[in-house]
């Protein structure tokens, strides 16, 4: 038997006296009699006050309670008697225990009860306040209730005739000031704390802590916070933070305010979970970031009989989170909400596995993911999320240098395709197209294409968005890749590589020193970030020549023979000297060391030397080289721009060119 269970039959019996008279309190109470979890009990009971105060804040303080903190309206209550003060008493220790729900942290279980008999002790006078019978309750005490009430309301008046004009009058100036005074609090309020109407549905998902004694279930625990999150980007009238970003927050000692600071939005959900055979729980809460005030939270508890009851969960979760908030879901939405994409458990673990391995990018971890991609797709040859993972693998490794372009390319293609037999509705599948085709095959107008479905299937893909916005560039449409890089910053602004894109864009636009400030933002959070190479050319563009020197060092300083190339050209004729010293040298070390046509074709056009560019680029065009899509508009060109050979090549690659 609970700790608590005399508690809960208590109410259970109230709750017997005014069935079907306040669905919105039934229903909060009903949760507490359908689980034993403390937590939930804990979280219910402040949902019940809630109910109650809200009430009294729109019947007694005539207002409404907006997101006011329940704290500051008993107070009111308190301040102004509008109820009696032994109730004021339970209420404030019912809203002090029950917070142990609402923020999930150990507490003591038998905290449990005098939360419930704080609760039961204020449903009793709610009642009473609402003049509804409870079965039981002796007259007398009744009567006393039923006349203490009045007392409170202020309607037992009696005094004398001739002191009514001037009791009339003081009352009427009394509720003057009254109203004055709300108004400006409610102005005030405004200022201060918006309600939840005027804020933007901004979330963050944070990782969710894995309380399963087995760090092995780490990977279920990530794939249950990733599908909440991944469902909730799919809702245009959301802006949903990217996983990159949250990621810093991992174990976070942080204050949710200070994060929610950091990540450019309102809301935070928190989670936890665990899994123990082939049952998991689940507890997750919606949080207002401002006054870490507590929206919304639900536990769960189920035995994974089948991978519908996963999704389920899931779907549920993001649908409560939104209505929540208020956020319209579209027809769509919803349907790409509760799709299901697999109905193998053993599947849908396979691909968590890997994807939780491919994340790490290690040669090693890419081998063990491909092989859980590999088992997933064996387990259910129909579920399109393995292929993109076989997908994402092949593409690592070709990012990663491990395999060439044309070794890669084509399993990453084929998998791709099968992906999308499956399901078309996947923003991952036409994202990674959106790529393929744009940097691998140079089919420009397909890739835009794929990234509009991509963008169109989850508003909030900052991936799709980022990509989306170098490719309009070499389209000749630097306006709306500017918008497309902004709201990627904005979806996911810890991520170094949207970072570097972002540096990549301020050049196309000749903007260099917000360039050069994009690019050593992107080094602050990852250092090995390979697109931020582009700050020495950047720093060289906006003029700052002895800063681009000293970053070329720092970039060749494991290399004596490249360093000693830069270093005299440096002192002979400056930064251009030095970068031609340094192509020169490379090239004549082509027969035993490979660089890349595109990096001398660089550092070519760096030193003015347009002739040995215009060589380099051509023989970047025959490599295919994916950096060659952006080469119209790259200002390291600027100075071929006339050259009749450089014209010809962009009319080859059908670029847009003025």
């Amino acid at each position: 038997m609970a700790l608590w269970s005399a508690e809960i039959k208590q109410i259970e019996n109230l709750l017997e006296s005014f069935k079907g008279q306040i669905p919105e309190l039934e229903k909060e109470l009903g949760f507490l009699f359908r689980s034993d979890d403390p937590n939930v009990l804990m979280l219910y009971s402040r949902r019940c006050l809630e109910v109650l105060i809200t009430d009294l804040c729109e019947r007694e303080l005539k207002r409404p309670r907006k997101t006011d903190p329940l704290k500051g309206i008993i107070d009111k209550l308190n301040k102004e008697e509008k109820v009696p003060s032994h109730i004021i008493t339970s209420m404030h220790g019912l809203n002090d225990l029950s917070t142990y729900g609402a923020h999930p942290k150990d507490f003591d279980p038998e905290q449990v009860k005098p939360a419930l008999s704080n609760l039961a002790i204020v449903l009793k006078w709610y009642l009473k306040y609402k003049g509804i019978q409870i079965p039981g309750l002796a007259g007398s005490e009744e009567d006393k209730l039923s006349a203490k009430q009045i007392e409170i309301s202020g309607k037992v008046q009696s005094k004398p005739k001739k002191k009514l004009v001037m009791l009339l009058t003081g009352l009427a100036l009394l509720i003057t000031a009254v109203v004055v005074l709300e108004l400006l609090n409610v102005i005030d309020i405004g200022i201060r704390s918006p309600g939840i109407a005027s804020l933007e549905k901004s979330i963050a998902v944070l990782p969710f802590r894995n309380d399963s004694p087995d760090t092995a279930n780490i990977y279920f625990i990530d794939g249950l916070m990733e599908e909440v999150l991944n469902n909730l980007q799919r809702i245009k009238d959301l802006r949903v933070i990217s996983r990159t970003s949250v990621e810093q927050f991992r174990n976070q000692t942080r204050s949710i305010p200070e994060i929610a600071r950091e990540l450019g939005v309102n809301f935070i959900i928190e989670g936890s979970g665990q899994k123990f055979g082939n049952t998991f729980r689940l507890r997750v809460q919606l949080v207002r970031a401002d006054k870490e005030d507590h929206l919304w939270g639900e536990s769960y508890q189920n035995e994974m009989l089948e991978v519908k009851d996963i999704f389920k969960i899931q779907n549920n979760i993001a649908e409560a989170i939104a209505s929540e908030l208020k956020a319209v879901i579209t027809t769509q939405e919803d349907r790409l909400i509760n799709k299901i994409p697999t109905s193998s458990i053993e599947a849908w673990e396979a691909y968590l596995s890997g994807r939780f391995y491919w994340r790490k990018l290690t040669k090693k971890d890419l081998e063990t993911a491909m092989q859980y991609f590999e088992l997933a797709n064996e387990r259910d040859p129909g579920f399109a999320l393995a292929y993109v993972g076989i997908a994402r693998v092949w593409m690592a490794r070709q990012q990663g240098g491990v395999l060439k372009t044309s070794e890669a390319s084509p399993w990453a293609a084929t998998a791709l395709m099968r992906a999308l037999e499956m399901d078309s509705t996947c923003s991952e599948v036409h994202q990674a197209l959106g790529s393929l085709k744009t940097w691998t095959w140079w089919d420009l107008k397909g890739g835009e294409a794929s990234f509009k479905k991509a963008i169109e299937l989850n508003p909030n893909n900052a991936d799709a968005h980022s990509s989306y916005s170098l490719l309009l560039h070499a389209l000749g449409k630097p306006e709306e890749a500017l918008r497309h890089i902004e709201i990627a910053q904005k979806l996911d602004p810890l991520n170094s590589q949207i970072k570097s894109f972002y540096g990549i864009n301020m050049m196309s636009l000749r903007r260099f020193d917000d360039a050069v400030k994009a690019f050593r933002e992107a080094m602050d959070l990852n250092p090995l970030q390979g697109t931020t190479e582009n700050i020495t050319p950047a720093l060289f563009l906006a003029g700052r020549e002895k800063e681009a020197f000293e970053m070329q060092k720092n970039r060749w300083k494991n290399n004596p023979e490249y360093l000693k190339a830069i270093e005299e050209g440096y002192a002979a004729g400056g930064f251009r000297e030095g970068c031609k010293r340094l192509a020169d040298f490379r090239v004549s070390r082509l027969n035993t060391t490979y660089s890349p046509a595109w990096a001398l074709a660089i550092q070519y056009s760096i030193a003015g030397d347009t002739s040995s560019a215009m060589f380099w680029l051509g023989k970047s065009y025959e490599e295919h080289n994916p950096n060659m899509i952006g080469f119209y508009n790259n200002p390291l060109f600027d100075e071929l721009r006339p050259n009749t050979r450089f014209q010809a090549l962009a009319r080859k690659m059908n670029l847009p060119y003025k």
